[in-house]
């Protein structure tokens, strides 16, 4: 597309000589605020992206793909036949079942707070990728009896518990007297300290043996739902079928992790593509930036433009010359922010610590953004798009400032000369 010739003219402006430093300098400026920009939509974007993957995964690491949950206080009995055949369904992985129910957790502090307790078996919470293998203190082997229970890390750090504290849980559907409902109460031992990656459940969730959470809830021999996990979570319409027919004519409410995350994911792709069109902004400056850069390119070189038509070079030598000047400084900045884009998502944490050490501050609190950490993932659709952005504008800012030089006029140009 451009020539040996129009490559050596468009090299020779773009480095500045005596008396043409002004320009060079609005250049540079025009360089690095769309290096900036797209640096910036790339961190921003990516975050986003991040949390959005970052809390589904987690989430589904805990709960499956698929949640089934008999409706109100109902429950599940004689459960281990319709485990059976759920097992058996194609593409499904794993069936769990469950037994959740509401309670207030107090510790010898004083400190009490409602939890979600979670009955499940050993072997079960093993298999919870967000659970057994994200162990921070004690281990699951004694996950068993009578008085075991695992808690969250933050539920640990704010009340002072470790492996061996004793826990009260108070379960407001006791047994009946003739002076009332009186709350049951049960004493544990934290055996497990887990980080599952989420604030609320680190600080909202416990887990109690099956069997156990059964005599709690006086529910014994049932359970209140199944987490499913299937192969292949992208085409979960394929196993929703044959469970249907299978839990037909139950009370029992089926959602997948499309319907369970949905809010979420929705208010997370609007944050995201809001960021996106406002810090776009910041771009579209450093495009404007560069037509006046341009604009006063030409300006001082209409006598330079004014000699090459002379000499033969036509008008569509002309406007490549300034197009690729224009370019370079598009492509360069686009290219640069790009790079530190990246580079800054990969380092966000080490950046962010870094940050907290020197101000003393809290750049990133888990108990407002849900996760535990900032998401350091790259979400490359999203890079292109952003890359995309900045050469469209950056070669469209271009165009006006081109075809004025295009259209110059030789003996016009000279004349004052």
């Amino acid at each position: 597309m451009f020539n040996a010739f129009e490559r050596f003219v468009a090299g020779r402006y773009l480095r500045a000589r005596k008396g043409e430093r002004f320009v060079s300098i609005i250049a540079i400026f025009s360089l690095v605020g769309i290096a900036l920009g797209v640096a910036t939509l790339i961190v921003v974007t990516s975050v986003m992206s991040g949390f959005q993957t970052e809390l589904v995964s987690r989430a589904l690491g805990i709960n499956g793909h698929i949640s089934i949950v008999a409706y109100g206080d109902e429950r599940i009995d004689g459960y281990e036949p319709l485990l059976a055949k759920m097992r058996a369904v194609p593409g499904v992985v794993s069936v769990l079942p469950v037994l959740d129910g509401q309670a207030l957790l107090s510790v010898d502090n004083g400190a009490s707070r409602g939890v979600l307790v979670r009955g499940v078996t050993n072997a079960d919470l093993r298999a919870l990728p967000q659970i057994g293998d994200h162990i921070l203190a004690g281990s699951l082997d004694p996950f068993t009896g009578d008085d075991a229970i695992a808690i969250g890390v933050v539920m640990a750090g704010s009340n002072g518990l470790t492996v061996g504290s004793p826990v009260t849980l108070i379960s407001p559907r006791g047994a009946a007297t003739v002076i009332g409902m009186v709350p049951r109460i049960r004493t544990f031992k934290v055996v497990a300290v887990f980080d599952a990656g989420l604030y609320d459940y680190n600080a909202g969730v416990v887990f109690l043996p099956l069997p156990m959470a059964q005599a709690y809830f006086q529910k014994p021999g049932a359970v209140t739902g199944f987490q499913i996990r299937v192969a292949d979570p992208e085409h979960i319409d394929t196993v929703m079928g044959p469970l249907a027919e299978i839990l037909a004519g139950r009370h029992l409410l089926v959602r997948d992790w499309r319907h369970a995350n949905e809010q979420i994911i929705g208010v997370l792709q609007v944050q995201k593509d809001t960021m996106f069109i406002v810090l776009g902004m910041i771009v579209l400056v450093a495009a404007f930036n560069v037509i006046s850069s341009l604009i006063m390119l030409v300006k001082d070189k209409r006598a330079d433009i004014a000699v090459l038509r002379t000499l033969g070079a036509g008008s569509g030598s002309v406007l490549r010359i300034f197009l690729l000047c224009g370019a370079f400084v598009g492509v360069s900045g686009t290219a640069i922010g790009t790079l530190i884009g990246i580079v800054f998502c990969h380092n966000i944490v080490a950046i962010q610590h870094f940050v907290e050490h020197v101000t003393g501050g809290q750049v990133f609190d888990s108990s407002v953004f849900l996760l535990s950490t900032l998401p350091n993932t790259v979400a490359w659709g999203d890079v292109a798009r952003v890359v995309a952005l900045g050469l469209a504008l950056s070669l469209l800012a271009t165009l006006y400032p081109s075809w004025r030089a295009a259209r110059t006029d030789p003996i016009e140009a000279l004349r004052g000369e």
